[in-house]
């Protein structure tokens, strides 16, 4: 009974955050035809993209911190229901200033991920965590439902709808999440902010925030702006250019529990070396073969693999440091590994603006990811002892 109690928790969130990553990349898909309808200049278009992305990243932290506290079932069922507001209410607006608000507010379905992490990984040993919360991290997903479904929906009934269809799915997702799920009992009451907060003096929460920068941070960042990318620098069509994103979506995603069950049977260290310098290398050749479509796609494709397989490792060392505040380290870590995918498609802009190319652009993602594999090499000697030490603090 326990068991299938765990696994029927597991399907859920799973689904759960499916349905909300998919709320939370409501606008990517349909941004330009939204830019058309409300005559927005190129910058209005990036801000009401990003608007959910920075919102839903930061909130991370006290959702994970609420989840800790207060219990996955609780928050999680409260929090996609109050996602049908700004759903419905995006969908009336007739003014870009007014879709903007609701996005801010549907940046909210973001902080999910921190809530089923938090959830899930209470009700299974430590030992198992690492394929688990690959698992659960598969609700990423939903971005790539977004980029199949919100076109489709747009262009049979029409922007309203697309909002009001998301907000019915979100509404029923919350009933079968309350009446298909239950917490499970809380030790040593509540904590307090200062408490939930201690996790900041470890030295692990900020090297797993760091890499999950440039693990998730990468993810989002080639969901986001690969259309772009391959528009401008190949000349094919929007609707093959989102194909070719979204299919690096899927198979970073489902690779992810592959990271875990890898880190599981490995250790986490070992696996985020590997990652750290495929990352470096497959930066280092799609900056020199750029203009090759074949070979660009290839090292997006390797790419794909190794952030998967890195969120995935990442998340497997995370309720290892404080098995007390697993929500506040899943908070911190997963607010800064979203904000990795908010900066970067700025910086490649800036890049293609100022030299004409976006060389550069992976030029600085290979110098950041050999940062982080010295400092996986560096910082990471004592983790281990550092981790139990952390968890007899919390116990």
């Amino acid at each position: 009974m326990e068991e299938k109690r765990r696994t029927s928790i597991l399907v859920l969130s799973t689904m759960a955050m499916i349905v909300s990553f998919a709320v939370w990349s409501v606008f990517a898909p349909i941004a330009t035809k939204i830019q058309q309808m409300y005559h927005l200049s190129t910058t209005e278009k990036s801000i009401l993209i990003a608007a959910p992305v920075l919102l839903g990243s930061l909130l991370r932290i006290p959702m994970g911190i609420l989840t800790d506290r207060y219990g996955g079932r609780r928050i999680y069922a409260l929090t996609l229901l109050f996602l049908i507001v700004p759903m419905i209410g995006a969908g009336f607006t007739h003014s870009y200033e007014m879709l903007l608000f609701w996005a801010f507010l549907i940046g909210m379905a973001g902080t999910t991920f921190a809530i089923s992490i938090t959830y899930v990984s209470r009700w299974y040993p430590p030992q198992k965590q690492g394929l688990i919360l690959g698992i659960a991290g598969m609700g990423n997903l939903g971005s790539a439902v977004a980029n199949f479904l919100v076109p489709m929906i747009f262009a049979s009934y029409g922007l309203p709808w697309v909002f009001w269809g998301l907000a019915f799915v979100t509404g029923i997702t919350a009933i079968i999440f309350w009446f298909g799920t239950k917490d499970i009992q809380i030790s040593g009451g509540a904590k307090t902010l200062k408490e939930s907060l201690s996790v900041l003096k470890f030295k692990e929460t900020w090297l797993l925030s760091i890499f999950y920068f440039l693990t998730f941070g990468t993810f989002v960042t080639f969901s986001s702006y690969l259309p772009t990318l391959l528009s401008e620098l190949f000349n094919i069509t929007g609707l093959a250019a989102g194909i070719r994103a979204a299919g690096f979506v899927v198979l970073a995603t489902l690779i992810r529990p592959v990271g875990g069950y890898l880190s599981d049977r490995f250790g986490a260290k070992r696996l985020l070396s590997v990652v750290f310098s495929g990352v470096l290398l497959c930066s280092i050749f799609i900056a020199f073969t750029i203009e090759n479509l074949i070979l660009f796609s290839v090292g997006c494709a390797i790419i794909a693999i190794m952030v998967g397989i890195g969120n995935g490792s990442v998340f497997k060392m995370v309720p290892e440091i404080s098995s007390a505040n697993t929500g506040a380290v899943t908070g911190i870590v997963g607010a800064i590994g979203g904000i990795g995918g908010f900066f970067p498609p700025i910086i490649l802009g800036l890049v293609k603006d100022n030299s004409g190319s976006y060389f550069l652009g992976f030029v600085l993602l290979a110098a950041f990811s050999l940062f982080c594999l010295i400092l996986n090499y560096t910082g990471t000697n004592k983790t281990k002892t550092n981790i139990s030490a952390n968890l007899n603090k919390s116990a």
